[in-house]
């Protein structure tokens, strides 16, 4: 039986930051309401330890995130394919929804950098929420 939640899968190219973070935005301010997942099309060997902390300030612990390597499946389950910078890389299926999000890569960025694309990430996924799981 299909979920009644929709699934939302971010993917960004090397899944430690921006998908991390907007991962871990949605699954804060939407709760059990939707099923999150984030990978890369070249997943990194890390979370970015910026995005980390970044995250940390506003209570948000992304510590024990792992980078995930992209799959058809993946994008087969999701309801909702959010691209943030990863180009063509992402498969394609007839029926799903997708949004590319242009937000800056906090790669090599302190996290004073990582600040407002936090919140940008954080005003995008609230927009989100709207259409996806209002209350």
């Amino acid at each position: 039986m299909p979920s009644e939640k929709p699934a939302v899968l971010f993917v960004c190219v090397h899944n430690a930051g921006r998908s991390q973070m907007a991962a871990a935005w949605l699954a804060h301010l939407a709760g059990d309401r939707v099923e999150v997942r984030s990978a890369g099309s070249n997943p990194g060997a890390a979370v970015n330890p910026a995005a980390v902390a970044a995250m940390a300030e506003v209570g948000i612990d992304i510590s024990a995130e792992v980078p995930k390597v992209l799959t058809v499946d993946a994008v087969e389950e999701a309801d909702v394919c959010i691209t943030m910078g990863c180009g063509d890389t992402c498969p394609v299926f007839p029926g799903k929804r997708y949004l590319d999000w242009k937000v800056d890569d906090p790669a090599g960025q302190g996290v004073e950098a990582v600040r407002p694309i936090r919140d940008e990430i954080r005003a995008l996924v609230e927009h989100l929420i709207t259409e996806l799981a209002p209350h």
